[in-house]
């Protein structure tokens, strides 16, 4: 008798185990969906406020300021840009508190007169008085990835197209601008 309960009992932890181990491989399958594919999108967005301070991105057509920029490196690789691209810290981007995104822009340090084209993915800086936040290879290719700021020019070109992957250095290709018009007040067509 004490034999037969005992089967009943090792059956049925058995069985209970079974259910465990199974909704554990369905936990595990879950998991393993991957990697939402990026969705890149026009942003322009609504005012924001980060540190006390409010921002307000807005379409333009010129943009020209001076100031410091700063790089931001391994903290962000691969994730999310606030257009929905995935942040590369290899490749030649920036980030901006208010252009248009994505958008392409001149960057020129003041110190050594070098040039970067760079694509504008983010939002950022939110330190102090920055102007614009470079990539680390974007900071590198300008002189200033030690020192980690630099007083540069930023010259607005033109929105990016949204097909078109972030440049790394040493490629020959150029970003393309995207073309768009404005067929009516507050509706953007590209």
């Amino acid at each position: 008798m004490a034999l037969k309960s005992r089967d009943k009992a090792v059956r049925h932890l058995q069985r209970t185990m079974s259910i465990w181990a199974a909704c554990a491989c369905l936990i595990t399958l879950a998991g393993c969906g991957g990697t939402p594919t990026p969705q890149p999108h026009f942003k322009i967005g609504q005012p924001y406020k980060v540190n006390g301070t409010w921002y307000r991105p807005e379409f333009v057509t010129r943009y020209e300021a001076t100031g410091i920029a700063s790089w931001y490196g391994s903290d962000y690789h691969g994730r999310y840009t606030a257009n929905g691209e995935v942040y590369d810290m290899a490749a030649l981007t920036a980030a901006h508190p208010t252009l248009p995104l994505p958008s392409i822009v001149q960057v020129t340090s003041l110190a050594n007169g070098r040039t970067l084209i760079l694509r504008v993915n983010d939002r950022g800086p939110f330190v102090g008085n920055r102007v614009i936040d470079l990539s680390q290879a974007a900071a590198r290719e300008l002189g200033f990835e030690r020192q980690g700021l630099a007083q540069v020019q930023v010259v607005y070109l033109g929105l990016a197209q949204l097909d078109d992957l972030p440049i790394r250095p040493g490629e020959t290709r150029q970003y393309a601008m995207a073309q768009c018009v404005l067929p009516r007040p507050q509706r953007l067509v590209c």
